[in-house]
């Protein structure tokens, strides 16, 4: 379908689109998972009216107006030097592309981007509305419940009439299992989704804290004292009925959520400085729980996709989860007890090479054996627990293939258009195993990374261009890995789309041909 050029709009001209003229060349199908969407204000009020009332209108509203959650009203109210004072870091800004606004209004209109989709290079697209993300931020059970509920319901309303190339994800709020399990079959039984968003992580606060300073009274404090429950390893919750649930229901959880304020990411003048990386972060984070806290053991059909992060970080997190195994699984853990120190052999070497150490003083066996750790000898002596020794054990790793087939074959690594590093998830002669992690193509249209959304698939072709991935790692990144992501649990995902009509003409075309 070729976008027709709307008569009579001032300025409007059509663009010459290098990357329909890519697509034109390809004999698959082109999946997009992540273009980001602006939802109109008025009619979403009227969703959430329906789901919450006036009071959750108001509610909604006084939260959009202090900038979405409490760190980024603070800062925008706080001068320079409370800045500094208060730790509050540099929130996003200007997020949207404005000056091309026909791309804004493109990803604003559904109607558009439908129309514009073989412009961008796409046969489907997996779309993330931006204010999806806006209920997982909420504390507060009440708003947060019925702001996905009505959120999910408006998407499904306005893109109705497009879902054989347009399917927008779910936002399911997670703070418990049973909050996900409820609002997933909600808006995939009665709503008719068939992917969905989770939040990366539950910020909660600490107990100790929170219990002599609510955060109600003392937000500032609230800020600063909470950590962060990625669901697996350490959770506050058993997840595994949620992770039973979008198994059963065949949909397949993302993220995309991010690390801006975290520890090194909390520069309090510099959105940039806390910007690059924060995706990657927060995705290892995840991933990294899911992992060792034996999620991926027990579901090993569950399928995760992590967005914007690119795959460099899943390459590097997957070789040293392997060389770590090597050296400190629960056999060569025993390298480095101290119960197994040599003091017949540490003693004699201090006496024969350390004699200028001493400065006339004498030391005995015992104490040479002590020193040998150093000054902090109390805490790298520390007795362990026989049952604590082993990091991998939840995880259920016996051997390398074990990390490969826990790690690799349940996560999906989003990864921007012009993402060089993208190149880490199919080079097999560095990931161990000869493996390729499975790279799939986000294009982050909507967002200021695309300033032009006609680029974005060529962009991603000059990188086969320039040597950087082959021919084939394009098609799994555009269309094979994407496809496997969204049918692993859900075989019919997509019938009845343009993907599923293009493979039946290629197939057709096949026949023909022999």
């Amino acid at each position: 379908m070729t976008a027709r050029l709307p008569a009579n709009i001032p300025g409007l001209q059509r663009k010459d689109s290098r990357s329909a003229k890519v697509k034109a060349n390809l004999d698959y199908p082109v999946i997009d998972n992540d273009v980001h969407t602006v939802e109109f204000a008025p009619l979403l009020e009227d969703y959430i009216a329906q789901y919450g009332g006036t009071k959750i209108v108001d509610e909604f509203r006084k939260h959009v107006d202090r900038g979405l959650n409490y760190a980024t009203s603070a800062w925008y109210n706080l001068s320079p030097a409370e800045r500094r004072e208060k730790r509050f870091h540099r929130p996003a800004f200007w997020i949207l592309n404005t000056k091309n606004s026909y791309d804004l209004a493109t990803v604003s209109l559904p109607s558009l981007l439908y129309e514009r989709l073989e412009e961008q290079g796409t046969d489907y697209a997996v779309l993330y509305p931006n204010i999806a993300l806006f209920p997982h931020n909420s504390g507060r059970e009440d708003l947060r419940r019925s702001l996905a509920r009505a959120i999910n319901h408006y998407h499904a309303d306005v893109y109705a009439k497009y879902r054989d190339r347009l399917s927008p994800v779910a936002s399911i709020p997670l703070h418990t299992p049973e909050e996900g399990i409820e609002e997933v079959e909600f808006a995939v039984k009665t709503l008719g989704f068939n992917t969905i968003i989770i939040p990366g992580a539950i910020r909660r606060p600490v107990k100790s804290v929170a219990d002599k300073y609510p955060f109600k009274h003392h937000p500032e404090i609230g800020h600063h004292a909470h950590w962060l429950d990625f669901y697996g390893l350490d959770s506050e919750h058993d997840y595994d009925p949620f992770w039973k649930k979008v198994i059963e229901l065949g949909v397949n959880p993302t993220t995309h959520s991010g690390s801006q304020g975290w520890s090194s990411r909390a520069s309090i003048s510099n959105y940039m400085n806390n910007h690059i990386g924060h995706f990657a972060d927060a995705n290892e984070a995840l991933a990294k729980s899911l992992f060792f806290g034996g999620v991926t053991r027990r579901f090993p059909q569950l399928r995760v996709g992590l967005l914007e992060g690119g795959a460099a970080w899943a390459a590097n997190v997957y070789a040293h989860l392997i060389d770590r195994f090597d050296k400190r699984n629960r056999e060569s853990v025993h390298n480095y007890d101290p119960a197994f120190l040599d003091k017949e052999l540490i003693n004699a070497l201090y006496q024969e090479y350390g004699k200028d150490l001493f400065r006339g003083k004498e030391y005995s066996k015992d104490e040479i054996a002590e020193l040998a750790f150093g000054i902090t000898r109390q805490s790298r002596t520390q007795a362990q627990k026989p049952e604590e020794i082993d990091d991998f054990a939840l995880a259920g790793i016996e051997s390398v293939e074990d990390i490969r087939d826990r790690f690799v074959n349940n996560f999906y690594l989003g990864n921007e258009a012009d993402d060089r590093t993208v190149a880490a998830a199919f080079n097999t002669r560095v990931n161990p195993l000869g493996v390729k992690l499975n790279a799939y193509w986000s294009s982050d249209t909507g967002h200021w990374d695309v300033p032009e959304l006609t680029e974005t698939l060529a962009e991603t072709w000059d990188l086969v261009e320039e040597g950087v991935i082959s021919a084939e790692d394009f098609k799994a990144l555009v269309f094979d890995n994407p496809y496997r992501f969204y049918t692993a649990n859900n075989p019919d995902f997509f019938k009845g789309t343009q993907v599923e009509a293009k493979l039946q003409k290629a197939a057709a075309a096949g026949k023909a041909a022999a």
